[in-house]
């Protein structure tokens, strides 16, 4: 049978700990330190536990294993056990910048590194998990906006939104890894409960958690295969190259109904003792690897195997697996230039409701829509992927009529196929007023398309000719105008005159190109330019004579902030200022810039798109940032993008 039942993971991970008194502690010590005959004997117990588990077989396994562990823990401890120094683990929490330990800056320990936390969103709710989590009685308050000295490593998190019952903060809702568009002012911290509040001396609880070494020890004991009460079969169909007989490929992974009882699907019930399951021939060599993280909550995962996993974790109800894999796909999706990996991920997003990966594998489309246009995968598009792009205000392309030509490439390459009605639905996705006039007037005329969608094609021309030529108070007095409408905001427009580009090289042996360069310099991570642009104050024609310009830099140090007049949280921050006033008014309507910063790696992809905050926006280097997609050597290119809207 193929299950295709999805189950919310459990989220009991075992977690033993031993409660004592002072009192009890102090016994207890004190008998270890003097007699060391005692530890040889209870190390001789513990063998003999594991000995009498092989004798009692599946008679009372649920018991004997909780023995088992509950005497594995009990070994573990040591004469460090106040200290509570087990190691860092992902996820551990810490707070910092106070001198004393239950107040501070929040950091979270994630992929090696401690990061800080966005106070984005951030309330008791999400402190009392913090301080829960580090083992204190309670919360006290959040702390926003204060000095707790200098950061080394990147914001973490943002926007995160907690339950209040959570034991660890990475339980809670949380974006992707490092994205965020806050600074280090930002950070968040906390003033937890002090150990022993509101309880007397003799009876203070001290957690004795040694939780660290369960996952190694239940994968011993998957490892072993001993004790096995729930047999798992996997079957694989295959056939020959005619295609005429079927065979099987049979794998058989030996488990245990009490861990594997965390999860429904798998249909691990008292009177159950051996289940199957159709897996395909691809993913039958990542199973067993599969199972064991079952036991461990530890996995290797690579390109190879990451599709698999997350199938196999969504399939089985696996949901912890199913969302932390998905992360990883955002570092593999600029492995394909031709797109199809990409195109797969989409599809397969869709058949198993990720709805993450969906808008991981849509925004990375969406950023890097020029270079799809011209892959292998353009013409195999189904029509949906191709309207859930272009309807977002995140696609980067030079101009809106790149949009519109590529949109017609792609109805004329599939015309038998696609009807009219889909024809039209896809044109009407495309912003005519953001077309500049002149080139809307003298090309769609000839478009392949014209003659079918005549009325829809001078609909579009009117709108634009429209936007053009009237300015906003104008254009309010129609009721049939709304400025909320998509069709009168920019995408992310690449093209001349909206942006410009600034190159980072760490080699200094490497040489450049110039965009609009007024000058340039070299810092100790390498070659930055300042770029000089000159952009309308808006795309209509209204505004064509009236300028703003721009200055676009990195800056990469605290005196280069000063030399410029702004004050910099942390470095290196992109800047993206205008030299001059804004022209409008209540007369023309105001105007505003939603600015990007467009993050290219070598010139090839786009890895990220980042929003200004006034003129600044930190940017990624020396891992005190955090980019979507690492760019081997580090050579970026920083393209930024200047778009007016109306208020």
């Amino acid at each position: 049978m193929k299950l295709s039942t999805r189950r919310t993971e459990d989220s009991t991970h075992f977690p033993f700990f031993l409660l004592w008194n002072i009192k009890s502690a102090s016994n207890f010590v004190c008998s270890r330190i003097l007699s060391s005959r005692r530890l040889k004997s209870q190390t001789k117990h513990i063998a003999y536990q594991h000995n009498s588990l092989k004798m009692l077989g599946h008679q009372n396994l649920h018991t004997v294993g909780l023995l088992l562990l509950l005497s594995i823990s009990s070994w573990a401890i040591n004469f460090g056990i106040l200290k509570g120094d087990v190691g860092l683990q992902e996820g551990n929490v810490r707070l910092v910048g106070t001198g004393i330990s239950s107040a501070g800056r929040v950091e979270v320990y994630h992929d090696g590194k401690w990061g800080t936390v966005c106070d984005d969103n951030w309330d008791m709710t999400e402190a009392k998990v913090v301080c829960r989590q580090l083992k204190f009685p309670g919360a006290r308050s959040v702390v926003v906006g204060k000095d707790y000295g200098p950061v080394s490593g990147p914001i973490w998190l943002d926007e995160i939104h907690c339950n209040g019952t959570e034991n660890y903060l990475v339980r809670c809702s949380i974006k992707r890894w490092g994205e965020t568009d806050c600074t280090h002012k930002e950070d968040v911290g906390i003033v937890c409960e002090p150990m022993g509040t509101n309880q007397s001396f003799g009876d203070s609880l001290h957690p004795l958690d040694h939780t660290i070494y369960l996952s190694d020890h239940l994968g011993q004991i998957f490892d072993k295969g001993e004790a096995c009460d729930f047999n798992i079969l996997v079957q694989s169909p295959t056939q020959n190259q005619q295609n005429i007989s079927e065979k099987r490929v049979f794998t058989q992974v030996c488990t245990h109904k009490i861990i594997m009882s965390q999860f429904p699907s798998f249909n691990s019930t008292q009177e159950n003792t051996n289940v199957s399951f159709d897996i395909s021939v691809p993913c039958q060599p990542y199973f067993t690897s599969f199972i064991r993280y079952i036991y461990t909550r530890k996995i290797d995962v690579n390109f190879s195997s990451a599709l698999c996993l997350h199938w196999m974790a969504a399939e089985f109800g696996v949901m912890q697996l199913m969302t932390d894999v998905g992360r990883l796909f955002s570092k593999i999706l600029s492995e394909d230039t031709s797109f199809h990996t990409q195109v797969q991920m989409y599809s397969y997003a869709l058949e198993t409701g990720d709805v993450a990966l969906e808008e991981e594998c849509l925004q990375y489309l969406a950023w890097n829509f020029q270079n799809l246009t011209t892959s292998p995968a353009w013409t195999s598009l189904s029509v949906e992927l191709l309207k859930s792009l272009i309807i977002r205000s995140d696609l980067v392309v030079p101009d809106e009529y790149f949009v519109l030509q590529s949109v017609e490439s792609f109805i004329m390459e599939q015309v038998k196929s696609i009807t009219l009605e889909t024809q039209a639905e896809l044109l009407r996705y495309v912003r005519f007023p953001m077309i500049q006039a002149e080139k809307l007037y003298e090309n769609v005329s000839s478009s392949p398309l014209y003659n079918s969608h005549k009325n829809l094609y001078n609909e579009g021309i009117m709108q634009a000719l429209e936007f053009n030529v009237f300015f906003l108070t104008t254009l309010t007095k129609n009721s049939k105008f709304n400025k909320e409408n998509a069709d009168f905001h920019p995408r992310i427009y690449t093209a001349d005159p909206w942006s410009t580009k600034i190159y980072m090289i760490p080699n200094e042996s490497l040489r450049y190109q110039h965009f609009h360069r007024e000058y340039n310099h070299y810092s100790h991570h390498g070659y930055f330019e300042t770029s000089l642009i000159s952009t309308p104050v808006h795309s209509s024609l209204m505004f064509k004579d009236k300028t703003v310009n721009w200055n676009a830099d990195v800056l990469q140090s605290q005196t280069e902030c000063s030399n410029k007049g702004v004050r910099c949280d942390t470095v290196p921050v992109a800047r993206l200022a205008s030299q001059n006033n804004n022209p409008s008014n209540s007369h023309t309507g105001k105007i505003l810039y939603r600015n990007r910063l467009v993050v290219m790696c070598e010139g090839l992809y786009i890895c990220q798109v980042l929003g200004f905050k006034s003129e600044l926006i930190p940017v990624a280097m020396n891992g005190t940032q955090v980019v979507e997609c690492p760019c081997p050597g580090g050579h970026y290119v920083y393209k930024f993008v200047v778009r007016p809207v109306y208020e």
